[in-house]
């Protein structure tokens, strides 16, 4: 008889992580100077609506062409030190890497995703008091999405990020409480 091991209970995340996982140019995802990038920023907030200003955010997406191989060289390390080299600079990768500021604010700088559909971004929690990291979406655009319809008019305006001058889009997250973001399972 095999004996069944349970899983290792979760732990809550950082703010530890929070020294070790970012990197220089986490959020320039977009190569620099690119005409078409596009900003997504706003800030990561608690369920009493106050800023967490030590979360860290992943973001995946797909290139502007669809694709979802991206390029590798978003952590670019020296092969004689170890040491990080940064991005290429001109390779899109389709990740990044951002932690929140004093102020809890983010900024990604990025190309549009060339996704079918809805043009979203993929974003990843993490931040102190989570036992989990947390999943969500950013779309850039409301219309006829799969995910979008199943939700109720006001959950549903919790992914939508609002358009802004400038080619920038506005998306915050909160956590919990009014006005929660709609956060994904995955299984």
């Amino acid at each position: 008889m095999t004996e069944r091991l349970l899983p290792t209970p979760s732990h809550t995340i950082g703010p530890f992580y929070g020294y070790a996982l970012p990197f220089p140019g986490g959020g320039q995802v977009a190569p620099q100077g690119h005409p078409e990038a596009i900003t997504l920023h706003g800030y990561v907030l608690d369920g009493a609506g106050k800023v967490i200003p030590d979360a860290l955010l992943d973001f995946w997406q797909a290139a502007p062409d669809g694709s979802l191989m991206g390029a590798p060289g978003s952590m670019r390390r020296d092969p004689s030190t170890g040491g990080f080299l940064g991005r290429s600079g001109v390779d899109f990768t389709g990740f990044g890497r951002v932690a929140t500021d004093a102020d809890g604010q983010y900024a990604l700088h990025t190309l549009p995703p060339g996704n079918a559909g809805l043009p979203y971004i993929s974003v990843c929690v993490f931040a102190r008091g989570l036992v989990h990291h947390l999943f969500t979406r950013a779309y850039l655009a409301d219309g006829a999405d799969a995910l979008l319809d199943s939700l109720p008019a006001g959950r549903r305006a919790t992914l939508i990020a609002a358009e802004g001058a400038n080619r920038t889009y506005r998306f915050d997250i909160r956590l919990q409480g009014e006005g929660e973001t709609v956060f994904l399972e995955f299984q």
